[in-house]
């Protein structure tokens, strides 16, 4: 089954859209909400002022999870600051961490949501893990794009 859903918004600067489709079958409400959960999770990175943040959608690569949220931060307190308010932002939208990895490291958290899965790196392992490259089949959202178009 493919699902397909689409938002456009027409500003003065052109038209911004975003598909998502899958390969595999999934809920497609629950495909929007991972996405926008997704991009809020994004949206408090940039908000804490972590670097390089991107949006992958992974829907048409795995049936595993729907989007990587990756993002690069400056120390431990940093990366610790945007996992431990994304925890807080994604529990208060009802989806609770199902496992996380590297809270007691310097270089890497990840926290798994199931649908989205948030990796907070330090320059060093972000470019050793090189997650981009990795899953280079997958789509890049506009997460601000996807924001936008929600208010």
């Amino acid at each position: 089954m493919t699902i397909t859903e689409s938002t456009s918004q027409n500003a003065d600067s052109g038209t911004v859209s975003e598909s998502l489709s899958s390969n595999y079958e999934r809920d497609p409400d629950q495909l929007k909400h991972s996405l926008l959960l997704a991009c809020r999770c994004a949206q408090l990175a940039d908000e804490f002022r972590a670097e390089d943040t991107v949006v992958l959608n992974l829907t048409k690569i795995t049936p595993e999870f729907d989007f990587f949220v990756i993002t690069t931060g400056k120390s431990r307190r940093q990366l610790h600051a945007i996992v431990e308010e994304a925890d807080r932002m994604m529990a208060e939208q009802g989806s609770k961490r199902i496992g996380i990895e590297g809270y007691d490291t310097n270089h890497w958290i990840l926290q798994d949501y199931g649908d989205v899965v948030l990796h907070v790196f330090d320059t060093e392992y972000r470019e050793i893990y090189d997650l981009e490259r990795l899953w280079g089949d997958a789509e890049k959202v506009d997460w601000k794009a996807v924001l936008e178009a929600q208010t």
